[in-house]
């Protein structure tokens, strides 16, 4: 990737809706619940996972959040011309420094569970 795009698809993120990403879950109590007490996390790659087991509907909801951030994901890389896992990764980065709080769970680089 050159570093216009680079720099191009950073400020699309920052200033072009990844805060949308977080803003999926928000409002949800049983989402906010989950995430509190460590039943789900952010993942690195920018998708939510569950940290261990859920139970159904709270699995429906990831799913749920992670196809909208899918679809945000392909808008954002389409107009980029970047990949949607470069924006996702990005995405992903930016969730774990920026919105996940203390006590949260998050998926490090190696693909472990930690908890902030």
């Amino acid at each position: 990737m050159t570093i216009l795009r680079t720099l191009i698809l950073g400020l699309v993120l920052v200033f072009g809706g990844i805060s949308a990403t977080y803003a999926f879950a928000q409002g949800d109590t049983q989402i906010e619940t989950a995430r509190s007490t460590g039943v789900i996390g952010e993942r690195i790659d920018g998708y939510l996972g569950v940290v261990g087991s859920a139970d159904a509907e709270i699995v429906r909801k990831v799913q749920d959040i992670n196809n909208r951030r899918r679809a945000l994901y392909e808008k954002t890389a389409a107009e980029t011309g970047t990949t949607v896992q470069q924006v996702a990764r990005i995405a992903g980065e930016k969730q774990l420094a920026e919105r996940v709080k203390p006590g949260e769970f998050y998926m490090d680089e190696s693909g472990s569970w930690k908890q902030k």
